[in-house]
């Protein structure tokens, strides 16, 4: 099989790298790809928001199927495009990919068929926004309804926090994306991430897994797209994953492929973990980042029947198998990350450190000769395989170690609630 997988990121060096694996692929393309991903895939530059230059490339180089990664290209409908051309593709189609698109989309969703989630009210200026918020108090989450590259959800513990976030919004901090705001109650609980593959009919649940959004140790400071995650997360217990199965996946499959939008793809629960059980936070309707660093590690199936089988509404039957090992990643970002950076500082020392319980995925980065340079916030992804989280933590922060990069930081504590709650 001639495989392209679409995207530049942390999560597409890992996808690429697992799939590179597969005795079913003859041809591995990546486009834009990053200066990790040119050792075990083609990079190829393509822009990637141009759907006709991508399918043109497709029908010349006879590719077979196309991976999406990014959530901009699924809400873009980049996957309706490549299978008119008819290409397989593994990304939702656009009408299934606002789940992700559209905060408000989901939440209407949750309200037809009752999926348990925190409530909320949706507002389309910055006046009514700020009314409400007076009338609910603080704690409360402010949210950019569109996509704002995992920035534009503030947790605001006090009124003035979430003031400042609305105003942001309607400002024009997140561009088109927060011309409308979702608030909704702030949940108590634990955050877990579940991931299943759907195919429009059947489910194929995956694992579990705990990320690090706030950009400093003891989860402070701003969000950012993720500073570290780990799998699988014990917290989420056979019952509560049966709940979540039950009352919030099965209800969305089913909801969307009876609005006549079914979904086939990857479906990333984002979930609260209350005393009244499981609710849904949010959904992203592709695979996370960093989360798909830690699932790729530790998954012992081939990937690439899977992603196509979803594709092709041929999922049932199909399983998969995983390490009985955990696994932790670390992100290596740029100073200033989230908010501005500088690009183009040399990293030395993150060649060669790649091992049977070690992997060092890139996700903005790129070459100029010899010299490997950073290009973006998150820059490297240091993944460890451990019988334990502590063991796992260890060696991804001994990899840390190993690299020369006084531009950039990251969290020392990742996977600390695991830890403090085991002691291993």
């Amino acid at each position: 099989m001639r495989v392209l997988v679409i995207g530049s990121g942390g999560r597409e060096h890992a996808l690429t790298w697992k799939i590179a694996q597969s005795p079913l692929l003859s041809k591995l393309f990546i486009a834009p790809g990053n200066g990790g991903t040119g050792t075990i895939a083609e990079n190829v530059a393509l822009d990637i928001t141009d759907h006709k230059a991508i399918i043109d490339f497709c029908r010349l180089m006879a590719v077979d199927f196309v991976v999406v990664g990014p959530d901009a290209q699924v809400v873009a409908g980049l996957g309706d495009d490549i299978r008119a051309a008819g290409i397989a593709c593994f990304c939702p189609s656009k009408a299934a990919g606002q789940l992700e698109g559209s905060k408000s989309f989901t939440k209407a969703l949750c309200d037809e068929m009752d999926i348990p989630t925190a409530a909320y009210a949706r507002f389309d200026n910055e006046a009514a926004a700020l009314a409400y918020l007076y009338t609910q108090g603080a704690p409360i989450v402010v949210k950019a309804d569109g996509l704002a590259a995992g920035k534009g959800v503030t947790v605001a513990m006090s009124v003035e926090e979430a003031e400042e976030a609305i105003i942001d919004c309607f400002a024009g901090a997140f561009g088109a994306s927060g011309a409308s705001v979702v608030i909704e109650e702030f949940m108590e609980g634990e955050e877990v991430s579940l991931f299943v593959l759907c195919d429009g009919t059947d489910i194929l649940p995956l694992t579990t897994a705990q990320d690090h959004k706030r950009a400093f140790d003891g989860d402070q400071g701003p969000n950012t797209g993720g500073m570290g995650a780990y799998s699988p997360a014990p917290v989420m217990t056979q019952e509560i994953y049966e709940q979540t199965l039950e009352r919030i996946i099965w209800p969305t499959v089913r909801g969307l492929a009876r609005r006549g939008t079914p979904y086939q793809g990857v479906l990333y629960a984002g979930l609260m973990l209350t005393s009244d059980g499981p609710k849904l936070v949010e959904y992203n309707a592709r695979f996370g980042d960093p989360e798909t660093q830690v699932l790729m590690m530790r998954m012992l199936s081939d990937l690439l029947p899977l992603l196509h089988a979803t594709a092709t509404g041929t999922l049932k039957d199909h399983q998969v198998a995983w390490k009985d090992q955990f696994a932790l990643t670390v992100i290596m970002a740029t100073q200033g990350y989230p908010g501005q950076v500088v690009n183009g500082s040399e990293i030395r020392g993150a060649e060669g450190l790649d091992n049977d319980h070690l992997q060092v995925f890139h996700a903005g980065t790129r070459r100029d000769g010899k010299r490997l340079l950073g290009s973006g916030g998150r820059v490297l992804c240091i993944t460890a395989l451990g019988q334990t989280v502590s063991e796992a933590q260890k060696r991804a922060y001994a990899g840390v170690e190993q690299i020369d990069w006084p531009e950039g930081f990251c969290r020392r504590d990742i996977g600390w609630r695991e830890i403090a709650r085991t002691g291993s």
